[in-house]
Order: C-alpha cells, then sequence, then structure tokens
C-alpha cells in the first residue's frame, strides 16, 4: 500500500499521462481561531493524453465529502484510499475535477499550521507544503513537474489579513479572491493568514517596480528591524537581476516571519516564509544578522532558480539548494555595499563543516541523489544537498569561470522560464558558454559520494629553497555501508603562500606572487612553478577555498600555523585552517586536548565572531563526545576558566562579550561560577557592558536548571517575566534539563506517550532533556528509546517522528554497548529506509567518538 508515499516511477507515469491547468481552491477559514478543520474545495482542469484511463490526484484530509469528475458524482468510499483519489475513465484532453473535503489544521508545521500566540490569544495560520503537503490543504497532483495556475479563494475571520502567492486583494464580506498565480509548482503555492502586522516599501530600478511587504505578529513588531531586511532584499533583485539577466519574475514580494517553522525559511512564489526566531528580540552577534541575510538571499534566489524554473523530479533538489545558498553567498561577497564581504569564511567555517561531517556518514551519497520515492526526499535535506552541493558549484564556478557561469545561468532562464528541468539542462548551457566538456567532471564530482584529501609533498635544499613540490589525492574509503567507491576528483585549486611581517606581526600572502591557481587531478600533481623559491613559513593547499577537500599541512607549516594561527590577516586562511584542525580532531589525527590547547592559544586573536562562536561550539562538543573520559572534567574546568576569562577581558557591548557570556554559561560548572550566573540574573553582579537581556536570562536559567539550583517555581516565574512564545520554548526546555528522574520522566512522557506537543515545544523539550553532563542520570533511556523510536516514526507526521529519532538517541551514552544495542535493533526492527538512515547516521556518531576517545587517551 502506498500510504502517503509516492514513487518516482508513479510520478513519471502520471505526467506522461496528464498535463494540468489551473486549480481553483476555496477554503472556509472564518473558524481559525477554534481551529479544528476547515472546508476545503478544489476545482482543477487538466488534459489526459488517453481516453479511459486511470490516474490519480493526492489529498490527505479527515473527511472526503464530495468528488465529482467531468459532471459525474463518485462514491468516496469507493475511491479514496491511502491519501489518493482514484480518477478512472478519464476524457481525452479536458477534464474537470471538483473535491469537497473537510482538512485539518496542524501544529507539527506541515500543511496549514496553526499556532496561538499567548500574548495576545489570536490565532496565526501559514502553510508550508514542501515535499508532499500541499495535498493537505486541497486536492492535488503533488509533484514538481505538474504545474499549473492556482487562485486561491479565502473566508477569513474579521481584521485578519490573507497573503498568497498573488498581490493580496481587497477582502468582501471578509471573503480574500486572489488572482491565478503564473504557472508553478504545487509546493511553493502559500497561504498565510492571521493578524499579522506589516511592513511595506518597494524595489524601484528602471521603470520596474517590485511592492515589499515583511509580516510578523504584533507581538514581535517592536522588535522587526525592516529597514535592515529591506536593504538586504534590495541588494539581492540588484545582483540577481543583473548576474541573471531576468527580471524577477512575480507580480509582488512578501517575507513572513512566522512561528513555530520547521527550517529556516521556504521559498514560496513571491510569499517567503520564515522562522521568526530571526527577528531577534535582544542582542545577537553579528554573525546572526549574517546568517538570517544569507537566509533571505537564498529564498530570494530560489525565485528564479526553483519557482520560475523548477526541477522535473526531487532527485534533482540538491541544484535547486546548492544554486540558492552558492549565490546568496556570492551575493554576500561581491554586491555593492554589502555588510559581509567576508561570506565565503563563513561558508567554509559552518557550511563546509556540515558538508565534511554528512559525507562521512555511512549515509554519504552522491550528490545526484537516487531519489525513489517521498520517503527517500524528506531525509535528503542533508548537508549533501545543501552544503556539498553549493561547495562543489563553486568549484565549478572556479573551473569555468564566474562568466562562463552566469552566462550559461542566463540562458538557462531564458530557456526554460515556468518549465521544469534536468540537470544536463544547466549542464549544457554551461557548456556552450564555457567550453569546457562537463560529462566527465559530472560524473566524478556529481555521481560519486566521498572526500579527497590533498597533502603537500615538499622537499628544500639546505637553504630552504623548494627543489621539489606536488600534492598529492587521496582517496579514502567510504564509510562502512555507504554505497561506491572512492574516486580522485579534478580539482581547481589555489595554492597560498605565507610568511610573518615583522613589522605588523601578521601571516601574509605576497600579492605580486603568494598565490598560484592550478588544475590538480590524479594521484601526484607537480607544481614546478614553486621548485627555485624558498620556502614560505605556510604553505596553504586549497587557499580561497575554492574546491571541495580535506587539506593538511606539511609538518612545517602545521608548527608554524600551531604557534601562529591567529595571526593570519585575511579571515578565510584562518577559517581553512581552524576547519583543517577541527576535521584532524573529528577523525582522532588530534587529540581532543591539544585541539583545546590550539583554540585556547589563538582564538583570543580571532576577529571574525561567527568563527569565533563555531570554535566555541567545536571544544564544548569536542569535550563532551572526542575527549578520554578521565580527563573529561578537568578538560571542561580548562576551557571553562577561559571563557570566564575571555568574558572578562572583552571589550564592554561587544560581540565578542555576548559570545562569550553564552559559551560561559554553556558549561558553567562551579559553585563560584553558578553563583555568578545567579547573580549576574539578579543584578547584583555586573560586567561592564554585558546586558542581561531577555534570550541571555534563559540561557543562564536553562544552566542553572540542568545543574539542580533553578527549581519547577523559578522557571516558571521566569516565564512570567516573559510569557511569550519564545519564553514558552525556553522554559520547557529549562523543565526538561532539570537533573531529576521526576523531570526526565515528564519530558520523556510529554514527547514519547502524547502527540499533542507542537513541533517547536517538542523540539525544545528534547534539547532540554539531553544533557552532556547527565550521562548517568539519561542512560536508562537508551533501552526506552529503541524499544518506541519505530512505534513513533510509524505514528507521527515526519517532521515529528525525525525530531525524536535524532534527539532522543543516546548520543552521548558514548560506549560499544550503545553500538551493540544500536545493531540488534537495525537487525531485528525491520525499520523503513527513512529511519534505518537516521539511526545509523546517530550510530555513526558514537562510533566516530569511540576512536577520538581512545586518540585523546594516548595523547595523554
Amino acid at each position: 500500500m502506498p500510504g502517503t508515499n509516492l514513487t518516482r516511477e508513479e510520478a513519471q507515469a502520471r505526467a506522461k499521462l496528464l498535463t494540468v491547468d489551473s486549480y481553483e481552491v476555496e477554503l472556509d477559514l472564518s473558524g481559525a481561531q477554534e481551529g479544528g478543520t476547515y472546508r476545503s474545495v478544489t476545482t482543477v482542469r487538466f488534459d489526459s493524453a488517453e481516453t479511459g484511463a486511470e490516474s490519480f490526484i493526492d489529498l490527505v484530509a479527515p473527511t472526503l465529502h464530495e468528488v465529482t469528475l467531468n459532471g459525474d458524482a463518485l462514491d468516496p468510499d469507493e475511491v479514496f484510499k491511502d491519501s489518493r483519489i482514484a480518477l478512472r475513465g478519464l476524457l481525452a484532453g479536458r477534464n474537470v475535477l471538483r473535491v469537497v473535503a473537510d482538512a485539518a489544521y496542524t501544529n507539527t508545521g506541515e500543511g496549514l499550521h496553526r499556532f496561538v500566540d499567548p500574548v495576545d490569544q489570536q490565532a496565526y495560520l501559514y502553510t508550508q507544503f514542501e515535499v508532499p503537503d500541499a495535498r493537505r490543504v486541497f486536492a492535488s497532483f503533488e509533484q514538481p513537474d505538474l504545474k499549473a495556475t492556482f487562485q486561491f479563494t479565502v473566508t477569513a475571520p474579521s481584521g485578519w489579513t490573507v497573503i498568497s502567492n498573488s498581490p493580496t486583494p481587497e477582502p468582501k464580506d471578509d471573503v480574500w479572491r486572489f488572482e491565478p498565480t503564473p504557472r508553478i509548482s504545487t509546493y511553493i503555492t502559500a497561504l498565510v493568514v492571521g493578524p499579522y502586522h506589516s511592513v511595506h516599501s518597494v524595489y524601484e530600478v528602471d521603470g520596474q517596480t517590485v511592492p515589499l511587504g515583511i509580516y510578523c505578529r504584533p507581538s514581535l513588531a517592536e522588535f522587526l528591524d525592516s529597514d535592515a531586511i529591506f536593504e538586504v532584499t534590495r541588494q539581492g533583485f540588484s545582483w540577481f537581476q543583473e548576474k541573471f539577466d531576468y527580471a524577477y519574475p512575480f507580480k509582488k514580494y512578501d517575507q513572513l516571519f512566522v512561528p513555530e517553522f520547521n527550517a529556516g525559511a521556504m521559498e514560496n512564489a513571491g510569499a517567503v516564509t520564515i522562522r521568526d526566531q530571526y527577528v531577534f528580540r535582544s542582542k545577537v552577534t553579528d554573525a546572526a544578522y549574517e546568517v538570517r541575510a544569507e537566509t533571505i538571499l537564498h529564498e530570494l534566489a530560489h525565485m528564479w532558480f526553483g519557482d520560475l524554473v523548477t526541477m522535473e523530479w526531487w532527485n534533482d533538489l540538491w541544484l535547486n539548494e546548492s544554486f540558492a545558498t552558492y549565490t546568496s553567498i556570492a551575493c554576500q561577497a561581491y554586491a555593492p555595499g554589502s555588510r559581509w564581504p567576508h561570506s565565503w569564511t563563513t561558508f567554509a567555517n559552518s557550511m563546509k563543516t556540515w558538508a565534511y561531517r554528512q559525507d562521512q556518514l555511512p549515509s554519504t551519497h552522491p550528490i545526484m541523489a537516487e531519489i525513489r520515492d517521498l520517503d527517500d526526499v524528506l531525509v535528503n535535506f542533508d548537508g549533501i544537498t545543501y552544503a556539498k552541493g553549493a561547495s562543489v558549484l563553486k568549484q565549478l564556478v572556479a573551473y569555468v569561470g564566474m562568466d562562463a557561469f552566469f552566462a550559461g545561468v542566463q540562458a538557462y532562464f531564458k530557456q526554460h522560464a515556468y518549465g521544469n528541468t534536468r540537470l544536463s539542462d544547466l549542464l549544457g548551457a554551461l557548456e556552450e558558454t564555457s567550453g569546457r566538456d562537463l560529462k566527465a567532471w559530472s560524473k566524478s564530482w556529481l555521481e560519486t559520494a566521498g572526500i579527497n584529501i590533498l597533502r603537500p609533498e615538499i622537499e628544500t635544499d639546505a637553504d630552504g629553497v623548494i627543489t621539489s613540490f606536488a600534492i598529492r589525492q587521496e582517496a579514502p574509503a567510504l564509510p562502512a555501508g555507504a554505497k561506491g567507491e572512492p574516486t580522485l576528483r579534478p580539482h581547481r585549486i589555489a595554492v597560498g603562500l605565507y610568511d610573518l611581517d615583522e613589522a605588523s606581526g601578521k601571516l601574509l600572502r605576497d600579492d605580486e606572487d603568494g598565490r598560484i591557481e592550478l588544475d590538480v587531478d590524479g594521484e601526484l600533481t607537480a607544481v614546478p612553478q614553486l621548485v627555485g623559491r624558498r620556502r614560505p613559513a605556510v604553505i596553504l593547499l586549497n587557499d580561497d577555498d575554492l574546491s571541495y577537500s580535506k587539506v593538511r599541512l606539511d609538518d612545517a607549516s602545521l608548527a608554524f600555523v600551531t604557534e601562529h594561527l591567529g595571526d593570519f590577516e585575511a579571515s578565510l586562511p584562518r577559517a581553512l585552517c581552524w576547519a583543517s584542525a577541527w576535521d584532524m580532531t573529528r577523525d582522532a589525527e588530534l587529540a581532543t586536548r591539544d585541539y583545546l590547547s590550539l583554540v585556547l592559544s589563538g582564538i583570543g586573536k580571532e576577529s571574525d565572531i561567527g568563527v569565533v562562536q563555531s570554535l566555541q561550539r567545536q571544544v564544548k562538543l569536542a569535550i563532551d563526545l572526542y575527549a578520554d573520559p578521565a580527563a573529561r572534567e578537568a578538560l571542561l574546568t580548562r576551557w571553562t576558566d577561559a571563557t570566564l576569562a575571555h568574558l572578562r577581558a572583552a571589550e564592554a557591548g561587544s560581540d565578542h562579550q555576548l559570545a562569550w557570556a553564552r559559551a560561559f554559561a554553556a558549561t558553567a560548572r562551579t559553585p563560584e561560577q553558578l553563583d555568578l550566573l545567579d547573580a549576574l540574573l539578579e543584578g547584583t553582579q555586573t560586567v561592564e557592558g554585558l546586558a542581561v537581556d531577555t534570550e541571555l536570562r534563559w540561557s543562564f536559567v536553562q544552566r542553572l536548571a540542568a545543574v539542580g539550583r533553578f527549581d519547577e517555581d523559578q522557571i516558571a516565574g521566569e516565564y512570567e517575566r516573559d510569557k511569550t512564545a519564545a519564553g514558552e520554548r525556553h522554559a520547557a526546555t529549562a523543565r526538561a534539563a532539570r537533573p531529576t528522574p521526576e523531570a526526565k520522566a515528564e519530558a520523556w512522557a510529554s514527547v514519547i506517550e502524547s502527540d499533542k506537543l507542537p513541533n517547536a515545544i517538542q523540539e525544545a523539550v528534547i534539547g532540554g532533556f539531553v544533557q552532556t553532563d547527565q550521562r548517568e542520570l539519561l542512560e536508562p533511556y537508551t533501552d526506552k528509546y529503541f524499544a518506541v523510536v519505530k512505534d513513533a516514526w510509524d505514528s507521527r507526521s515526519h517532521e515529528i517522528a525525525q525530531q525524536i529519532a535524532i534527539g532522543f538517541y543516546p548520543a552521548i551514552q558514548v560506549s560499544q554497548e550503545t553500538l551493540a544495542k544500536t545493531d540488534a535493533w537495525l537487525a531485528s526492527a525491520e525499520p523503513n529506509a527513512a529511519l534505518r538512515r537516521l539511526v545509523s547516521e546517530s550510530r555513526s556518531g558514537v562510533e566516530r567518538a569511540l576512536r577520538a576517545q581512545a586518540a585523546d587517551a594516548a595523547a595523554e
């Protein structure tokens, strides 16, 4: 039985048979304040290539009232099964289908999500349809290559606003009738409904005018920095329209900050939904503004790549997401007036790290993944699809040249506007503009899994002159269980030569001859350009981060970098060296204690706040999971002492000060340190320039709760100070973090024994439940996890089930026993492929941690 799944073969057969013309969707949301269900009426006009053929339309709804096909009433009980309505006896040419159903509001972030704001007690709705959830709101042919026009008519409570893909009309008697959209896919249609607050502006250039809107709940309006959001949006419009040579393809552009959103944002055509945590209620570092800007630009890029031109099937999801990621980072790096010209540093520091981690899991897969069905794609929004894909696109741009790349993209948009494509369509356009044959490149980069390692091989004479230089490429074995074979790939890279400038004390690359760009292919590539030159202090492969590979330093460079990592003048080579050290730690090549020493020696000189915050997270993770358990407490003490020292030494009111305050709060452990958190909360002690605002207070509260110094009454009191949606989430985390058997049992039961928690609250509870300081307390939940995870997966929606499967896995129980219990469950439980993948990935993390712990113990 298909259940709610759809296979690629079924989609292909349906696309061969049907051409969809239009949808008219009428929704009665007048009872949204009370919740429950709502009436959904869908009229679809479509053509069939054959007479008498049979197909189906998708619907997930508690009640189906009427189905009328070409004027004939069908019996809902006979035709509706497994989320499909059977359509038999189709006419050749035009068919008209009308479906009347009661659809359900959700609290999972899928379909039509309903949220009640605790501040004003008003309901707020928004849709989230990717991958297959338009069918939760209206009957639809749920696949990306059956595009159509969509005309929405919505009845809503008086005083509410309704936003969709088309411009917002004036309502008549609380009914909102939207104009039809252009031809788009079902998954990028959208409705956002409620008493939202809004700010409006326009993008104007050369006679083009695009209305811009920003929406959020009234309870967040005082924090909405709309001018900054509009500024980034306009920069994106200007840069993308220039690079794509194609005008923005929709009639307006709204950005809607919505509650309890599962992802970062969603590229609904002309109506982008964004998680409302990006409306910052408290002080955040510039890194948070940079990430928000990248999200805004990522979704804007999708208006062309994804919405105007859309993948035929989900196996090209990677291209959709990678293109948006690459171009959003490039826009930040190169657009005139950008606040973040160092965005490639952030990319190397965060996205690349995610990609390298994902590519070393047993579930690693080629960028062009085999997507057999919807179950496959739902777990494929991963570090390969987004981060490795974008890394390889950056390598492709280096390989063909940026001008040729965008010339090919321009031709692609013009040729395929409002249509569907495959990867070959884009590569064909790039071959035309670049003159490069990309078939071999595509095969080695896109159709194989795994990471290469690049190492320099250097020989010098007695005077330090290079007599031989080559780059050795390795293709390590793929993780156990991964499909495919190790592959050597062609790399277009730069080699950077750095020396210490005595006057400034900085590591600099000579502008004239400090950089060599070349093609690396095969096992060994000679670099004759460096022969005869004096050996510099540091030789950095893959400088400028053009390619996707692990990089290792030669011994002399590593020794120098260990002493001077913070002295690179430019942020990108620092980030590459930091990333290499982190990679070595995860690979058990560098002991956790040595990684801690390296970070402590260089982090004080690190000016890039995003890098600082990544290092703080990575050190904490390394000590918690990768350190020899016998040494863990000593390393935690050393790290916590350092966080407090940096907090006290940081410039008053600076981003660094805030980052160190959060790092200190995450690890404070001695009575004196916890007393300081208490005192900062109460205001009896202060750190000059540090505002203990709403979000920072909750960081302190959650740590104090986790160590048993904040009880239920105190948490409730803190929630009374912040009786908001965010306050609800933070309080839920704090309650679940308490170090008592009762608190853990209560948190576990609220997630596992009930399905009532909204997605955001469930996520908060799981986040509080798992505390690395509480291994013994949590140990009994290993067996409980394996007893319930399959039932939870089978009975909950995808987003909710995935939170449980990943979040409750006993990742902090780093032991052979955890591996054995996981293996036993995998062998006996018969999970479907998606759940098997998630559990296997978590198992791989424990296996990696065991290797790293052994390496750390050996370094004693």
